[in-house]
């Protein structure tokens, strides 16, 4: 029997501290949900395996701590990310406006081949807090600020009711595989146009 195609996908999970981050992880990949919040220290990850057409893709999902002293860190674990998964809470309007803070930070931090093309998802979570009536950041506004980044997948999610956090990570996986598929054919490129420079004898030693 052939063996699936296997594929292993990093993906970065960014945001403000206590929007969920941790929560939306552990509901996807353990099916838990915890009212004690503890605060991620540095970061962490998780590993989900799924079928994805024929590949058999395993998620390497990085949890990372919102506070502003761990920033830092953050160069050693972008690199070679796949998708960046952006993080805010619905009824907290802060948390949304430094979205852009951590799209500019990944971007430059992680320095992907093409920044303009780089796959990011957006996810509104905590969509149960007192039934929705403490939500302050609008769907609308929400999507127009992922159209004016190139029209990046948005989901509203509870990872508390567990409702939408499946969609959100499939459409993540997906969008990241899609990425990696990309880069291969990129590095693929570089590479042919690299043995044809060497077989016109284009090296000057």
């Amino acid at each position: 029997m052939l063996m699936p195609n296997r594929s292993l996908l990093k993906v970065i999970v960014l945001g403000d501290s206590g929007v969920g981050k941790t929560s939306l992880m552990n509901q996807y990949v353990y099916k838990k949900f915890s009212q004690q919040y503890k605060a991620t220290i540095g970061a962490d990850f998780v590993t989900k395996e799924l079928q994805i057409d024929d590949k058999l893709v395993t998620l390497q999902i990085w949890d990372t701590a919102g506070q502003e002293r761990f920033h830092s860190l953050g160069i050693a674990f972008y690199r070679g990310a796949d998708c960046c998964i952006l993080v805010y809470d619905v009824n907290v309007p802060k948390s949304f406006e430094t979205l852009q803070n951590w799209h500019e930070e990944f971007l430059k931090q992680a320095d992907p081949t093409d920044p303009d093309t780089f796959p990011f998802v957006l996810i509104g979570n905590k969509l149960d807090v007192d039934g929705g009536s403490s939500r302050v950041v609008s769907e609308k506004t929400a999507r127009d600020w992922c159209a004016l980044k190139g029209n990046i997948p948005y989901f509203e999610t509870s990872a508390k009711e567990d409702y939408n956090v499946d969609a959100a990570f499939l459409c993540i996986a997906e969008t990241a595989l899609a990425n990696e598929h990309e880069q291969d054919i990129y590095l693929h490129r570089i590479s042919e146009s690299i043995s044809e420079t060497e077989q016109s004898g284009g090296c000057a030693c």
